[in-house]
This record gives structure tokens, C-alpha cells and sequence, in this order.
């Protein structure tokens, strides 16, 4: 695994962010895990605007919580490797579903330790906002989410069985 940062996207990302959807899609995947919206927005400056109102409690959706989207870059060659989604605060569906973070790795570098740095560099920037512990959850049958979870500390709290019928499990991590 080569060496990757957090950083906030930018308008310089955007093609780098386009491959990063491109590949989700070409491999038959519609759903981009700690992406904030991104598949759903009109455009890459709409999904900008967009994280920029979800990180102020003025701007952010009544619904919705303060949170902050970071895209993790490849030092070598500035590639999204993946995206994560760190909530400062839990509502009361955060609190049964979801969680503080949520995060997503690009199919071509999955199995390589990339999910485990971008979640340990998530929980730095959790601990910078003053958290002392973050929830994070996953389905049950997604057993390298799992690992990645447990290798950052997760305590397993509770499984579920969600609307979509899956079994969910919610983790607890103290920093």
C-alpha cells in the first residue's frame, strides 16, 4: 500500500473524482459508501456546494447532520483511492443505522489496506473534532468492512436486520 492523505475535494479533483465514479459504475456498482450524495448530484460543482452547506450548522439540511466529506489521494499519483464521510454529531437515525463515519474504496484497490488507513486517518480527524468515541456500521455479510472496522478498534454493540432485510452490525470505537 502506497502512502495516501485526506484532503477536502476540490474544483482540481474533479477528474480525478469522475474516474473514481466511473470505475464504482464500471464494475456494476451504483452506490459510492462515504461519498455524501455524489452520484446523485447534477454536477461535481453541485456536489462541491453541496458539502460545503452540509459542513456549517447554518447551511446544513434541518434533517441532516454537520458532517464533512474528505477524499483520500494517492501521494504518488494524486488518484482517489476512496472517500469517507465523518459526521460530528449523531441525530436519532445516525444513532440506530448509521453512525459517525461512513467510507468507500475504489474496486481496483480493495484488499490492499487502503480501507484501514483511510478509516484510521477518519478517526484522527474525529479526535481534531473533539470526539471521544464514533460509530460505524456495516452489513454483516460485508466481511472485509468488518475487519477494517476491527482493525481500527471496533467493538461489536449490536446486529440488526434492516428494512432492505440485511443483517446490520454497529461497532463502537473509543479514541
Amino acid at each position: 500500500m502506497e502512502k495516501i492523505k485526506l484532503v477536502q475535494p476540490g474544483k482540481s479533483h474533479e477528474a480525478a473524482v469522475k474516474d473514481y465514479t466511473e470505475e464504482h459504475f464500471s464494475v456494476g456498482e451504483d452506490s459510492l459508501h462515504g461519498s455524501s450524495l455524489l452520484t446523485e448530484m447534477e454536477s461535481y460543482s453541485a456536489w462541491l456546494a453541496h458539502l460545503t452547506k452540509e459542513s456549517d450548522r447554518a447551511t446544513v439540511a434541518p434533517d441532516w447532520v454537520v458532517s464533512t466529506t474528505l477524499i483520500a489521494l494517492r501521494d504518488s499519483d494524486q488518484k482517489v483511492i476512496g472517500t469517507i464521510n465523518i459526521r460530528h454529531e449523531l441525530n436519532e437515525f445516525l444513532r440506530e443505522f448509521g453512525g459517525h463515519i461512513g467510507f468507500g474504496v475504489r474496486p481496483s484497490e480493495r484488499g490492499k489496506g487502503y480501507a484501514t488507513e483511510i478509516l484510521r486517518l477518519g478517526l484522527d480527524y474525529c479526535r481534531m473534532l473533539g470526539l471521544e468515541k464514533v460509530m460505524v456500521a456495516c452489513y454483516k455479510e460485508n466481511i472485509p468492512s468488518a475487519k477494517t472496522i476491527l482493525k481500527n478498534g471496533g467493538i461489536l454493540e449490536r446486529e440488526f436486520i434492516h428494512d432492505d432485510g440485511k443483517e446490520v452490525q454497529v461497532y463502537w470505537i473509543n479514541l
